[in-house]
């Protein structure tokens, strides 16, 4: 795929029926689908099949338990054959090195393996919130150091805040895929989201995919929201 930011709608709800009409309506205004927990538990694994059915997968489960046991989780999903899916860069290098393994054990053909991204620092998070979990650093410092722990464990990428793509081209280059979920159109609401930015903002910052939810599900009209988005990206 040729070097340019992609679009990922976020597919956040508990309803199949509302999940299916989202991925149906929007299958020519988006570049994937997200699905993550709160559909996956509502709905089940099936379900998520259904209706990525069609669509680039970012499946964004977020595992993070024993080497072992998350490396076998990754092989139990390996028959959704998402594009992406995503671990947290916390769980240290042997289980991000595992998680690797085991996708490239399920995926002989290299072409068709998921992504591996690992979630650095979450964006509803600021460096209050990481003070009260015992990390003493900026979201920038943390997002750094799980950032180059996790791409030489074998993550093919990050998921990180806008404002943290720049730092990471600098420190690890451009080969890391970048993904970059609290991204807001101008005049949306934030939402649960501490840090973000415009779409055009993280394309130019340098994000190879940003996640949109609320933005184009809630809209008047999701299609012409994603449009819009999509028009925005192609303009940088």
């Amino acid at each position: 795929m040729s070097r340019r930011t992609r679009l990922i709608v976020a597919l956040d709800t508990a309803s199949r029926t509302q999940a299916q009409h989202w991925a149906d309506s929007l299958r020519n205004d988006v570049d994937a689908i997200k699905l993550g927990l709160e559909f996956t538990y509502a709905c089940g694994l099936d379900a998520v099949k259904t209706v990525s059915e069609g669509h680039r997968l970012f499946l964004d489960l977020k595992l993070h338990d024993i080497p072992h046991t998350v490396a076998s989780g990754l092989a139990a999903l390996a028959p959704l054959k998402p594009t992406l899916t995503t671990i947290h860069a916390s769980g240290g290098t042997e289980m991000i090195s595992r998680s690797r393994e085991a996708l490239e054990a399920a995926f002989p053909e290299q072409t068709q393996r998921p992504k591996l991204l690992a979630v650095t620092v979450l964006t509803s998070m600021n460096a209050e919130g990481l003070l009260e979990t015992g990390v003493n650093a900026t979201p920038q410092e943390q997002v750094l150091r799980l950032g180059k722990l996790a791409v030489q464990a074998g993550a093919d990428g990050l998921i990180c805040s806008a404002h943290e793509i720049a730092p990471l081209r600098d420190a690890l280059g451009d080969d890391p895929i970048l993904v970059v979920p609290g991204i807001r159109p101008a005049g949306s609401a934030a939402d649960d989201q501490k840090r973000i930015m415009t779409p055009v903002q993280a394309a130019e910052a340098g994000a190879d995919w940003i996640v949109v939810g609320r933005p184009i599900t809630k809209a008047a009209d999701p299609i012409l929201a994603a449009r819009a988005i999509m028009e925005d990206l192609a303009s940088v």
